[in-house]
């Protein structure tokens, strides 16, 4: 299952400074909620977070609404809150290190982990 949820599930990515899901993230966020519906069991953890613009607490709290507004999604797509746990780690754990658009863009996501 674990490997099957690394393959299938996709990371939501934000806008800079916003955590409304984007509309060009919908199919994606769509995939994922088809996906859990598929495998009931699965329980997993949404990480919100940010680029390394901004301070630590505002990016804490900016990766925690983002994290929220993923789950909020899935929720209204029918995946139970008792599988949902989120975390926020603001500009804590960037996926890409590059100081340009391009890197912050990677790093301002909703992503799932698999809870084991």
């Amino acid at each position: 299952e674990e490997e099957m949820f690394a393959q299938s599930v996709k990371d939501i990515f934000f806008d800079y400074d916003k955590y409304d899901v984007r509309g060009d993230e919908q199919a994606a966020l769509q995939g994922d909620i088809d996906f859990l519906k598929q495998h009931p069991n699965i329980r997993f953890t949404i990480e919100g977070h940010c680029d390394s613009r901004g301070s630590t607490e505002y990016n804490r709290a900016l990766g925690d609404n983002r994290a929220n507004a993923v789950r909020n999604a899935l929720v209204q797509g029918g995946i139970g809150t008792d599988r949902i746990k989120t975390i926020s780690y603001g500009k804590e754990k960037p996926f890409c290190t590059e100081e340009n658009e391009q890197c912050w863009q990677q790093n301002r996501r909703g992503h799932l982990v698999y809870q084991k």
